[in-house]
């Protein structure tokens, strides 16, 4: 049965704002074979937490960390926004679970660099002064809110008869991904009922936003209203 009446919250967070080629301290280099021109704070941390290889464009990366330093310490502060020895133990736990590996480390900004320069694809970070010939320079874009995506067509989530019937509701919270095309790539829970999430989610990858000019992240939630 669809669930006829739902609140959806779309609370933009806008990936792609002011573009800089640097912030604070550093800069991100990549190597030439990498096609993006920019890369969102967003992005940074979904590389380096390997919790995706792929920048919006379609760009795949590979991240090399800089062990100490004041470049690491600003990327660890401002970006990942952890601490080394936290790191190191969720790198140690992707590895022990077989959900990631450990990162190339190397120990300094010419290193960095001359790594990125020779391998496809390396992504890294070096101090805002550091010598970067030969490598490319992206362009960070930090977070904003000032261009939330328009939602063009909704698909209802089904309401499961037994949860109804029992009176379990709640709200889905969702962290989408949406295409400069305006298709949802993809959906994550950020919390809810697990049977509801998995129904939010079926639903929300068939919504379509207005296009836009880059990839966006958003927050929707969706309200399971037994009594509606």
């Amino acid at each position: 049965m669809k669930f006829g009446r739902l609140t959806v919250l779309a609370l933009g967070i806008a990936m792609l704002g002011t573009a800089h080629p640097v912030l604070g301290e550093i800069k991100v280099i990549a190597n030439r074979s990498v096609s993006a021109d920019s890369i969102t704070t967003a992005e940074l941390k979904q590389v380096y937490l390997e919790q995706t290889r792929l920048l919006g464009d379609g760009s795949h990366v590979e991240p090399v960390l800089e062990r100490g330093g004041s470049a690491n310490a600003t990327f660890l502060k401002d970006f990942l926004e952890i601490n080394d020895d936290a790191l190191q133990s969720y790198y140690r736990t992707l590895v022990f679970t077989g959900r990631g590996s450990m990162p190339k480390a190397l120990g300094s900004d010419s290193e960095v660099v001359a790594y990125v320069l020779k391998t496809r694809g390396a992504i890294g970070y070096v101090n805002v002064s550091a010598d970067a010939d030969g490598v490319k320079i992206l362009s960070i874009a930090t977070e904003g809110r000032g261009s939330q995506r328009t939602l063009l067509s909704r698909v209802e989530p089904e309401y499961p008869d037994t949860l109804k019937r029992l009176l379990i509701g709640g709200t889905v919270r969702l962290q989408i991904t949406v295409s400069a095309s305006g298709s949802v790539d993809s959906a994550e829970e950020e919390g809810g009922n697990p049977i509801l999430v998995a129904s939010a989610i079926t639903a929300v990858k068939q919504w379509v936003y207005a296009a836009g000019h880059s990839r966006t992240k958003m927050e929707v939630s969706i309200l399971f209203d037994p009594n509606q």
